[in-house]
Formats: structure tokens, C-alpha cells, sequence
């Protein structure tokens, strides 16, 4: 035991310069892919067919991908078609793209799930419909839906080890690259995933705490 510790002591400089990149990947495409589900959902249920159509062809075509073949192509395929990104923007981009359908199929049904009698009533007054999505389905939405949110969260950081595949230097290939060196696959390891637990227990606790608030303010 005596050891593990005088060795993880060796080792954690390495790997938090990781976790800092995990962290990084992590919120930067949560940010984005956030950004993007809301789009994708409104697109879905705007009722216009020409908007709709395209939005859902292309939500289910990138949830049919998986997430190392869409980084790979957004890393390796991209710069053929003379888009050049650094392997950390791809990273983020892949991880982003890919996330947003499925937060943006969480929107959508929470979207979906705002009493329809309320809209009614909001048409009634004449409320066009960017107001009534902003003040009315919006709020009640994003309620319904915080706690698949938070799953896609904690989700995506644990994904974020995906990029390691196109040499984005985070915590997991910085645990490949220390074990490779030291042949110390145990202690590296373990305290790769250590760290993980340190990052995504604080994140669910977080988003656990949000979600008892917006109950409490229903």
C-alpha cells in the first residue's frame, strides 16, 4: 500500500494535466452540444415540414454512427475536403455533434410532453408562437427533461475518453502513455479511474441538486 501511494505520487502530475483536458473536452462540448439539441428540437417540432424533415433525417443518421467513426471522420476525412482542424477541435466538434441529437431528442420530448391545452389557451390570446415557446413551453421543458439531461452529461465526460483515439493528450491517453512507459498498469489505472469518479460523482451530485430545485419550483 505504502508503495501505491509513494508511486501515485510520482504519477498524478501526469495524469492531472489530463484531467484538465478532460474537463476542457468535456464542458466545451456539452456547451455546444446543448446549443445545438435545443435547434435540432425546435427544428423537429416546428410544424414546418421543409424544417422538420431534413432536421429528424439527420439526427437519426448521426445516432446511427458511433462516436469514434464520426471522430475519425470529422479528424481524417475533414482536411481531404480542406477543412483542417487540431485533434482537440475534432474532438470537441465529434463529441459535440454527436451529443446534440441525443439531447436534442430529449428536448424534443420534453417539448412534446407541455400540456397541449396551454397552447391552446396562449393561441387563443393571440401569443405568436417564439413567445409562447419562450415563455411558456421553454421553462416547463427544460424541467421535464433535467434528469436525461444530466444522464447525456455524465454520459459525454465519460465519452471524452473517446477522443484518445486521434491523439487528444486527456486523462485516459495520458494513462495509456504512463502505463506503456512504467509497466505500473494497476496503480495507473487505478487512479485513472479515480480521478473519473472525481469529476462525474460531483457532476451527478450537482445536477441532482438543480433537479430537487426546479421540482420545488413547479
Amino acid at each position: 500500500m505504502t508503495d501505491f501511494f509513494t508511486r501515485s505520487a510520482e504519477y498524478l502530475p501526469l495524469l492531472l494535466s489530463g484531467l484538465w483536458l478532460t474537463v476542457a473536452v468535456t464542458v466545451l462540448s456539452l456547451v455546444l452540444a446543448t446549443a445545438l439539441g435545443l435547434l435540432w428540437a425546435l427544428l423537429r417540432t416546428s410544424g414546418v415540414p421543409w424544417l422538420s424533415g431534413p432536421t429528424r433525417v439527420f439526427v437519426e443518421l448521426v445516432r446511427g454512427i458511433p462516436i469514434l467513426v464520426v471522430l475519425f471522420y470529422i479528424y481524417f476525412v475533414m482536411p481531404e475536403l480542406g477543412v483542417d482542424l487540431t485533434a482537440f477541435q475534432a474532438g470537441v466538434i465529434g463529441l459535440a455533434l454527436t451529443y446534440s441529437c441525443y439531447i436534442g431528442e430529449t428536448f424534443r420530448a420534453g417539448i412534446e410532453a407541455v400540456d397541449k391545452g396551454q397552447l391552446e389557451a396562449a393561441k387563443s390570446i393571440g401569443m405568436k408562437r417564439p413567445m409562447m415557446m419562450r415563455r411558456i413551453v421553454l421553462p416547463q421543458a427544460f424541467k421535464i427533461v433535467m434528469p436525461p439531461y444530466a444522464n447525456n452529461s455524465v454520459m459525454l465526460l465519460k465519452d471524452s475518453s473517446q477522443v484518445s483515439v486521434i491523439s487528444v493528450a486527456e486523462l485516459t491517453m495520458q494513462g495509456k502513455m504512463l502505463a506503456s512507459s512504467t509497466f505500473d498498469n494497476m496503480t495507473v489505472f487505478t487512479l485513472v479511474a479515480l480521478l473519473y469518479l472525481c469529476l462525474t460523482i460531483p457532476l451527478n451530485l450537482g445536477m441532482g441538486r438543480i433537479e430537487k430545485m426546479l421540482r420545488r419550483s413547479r
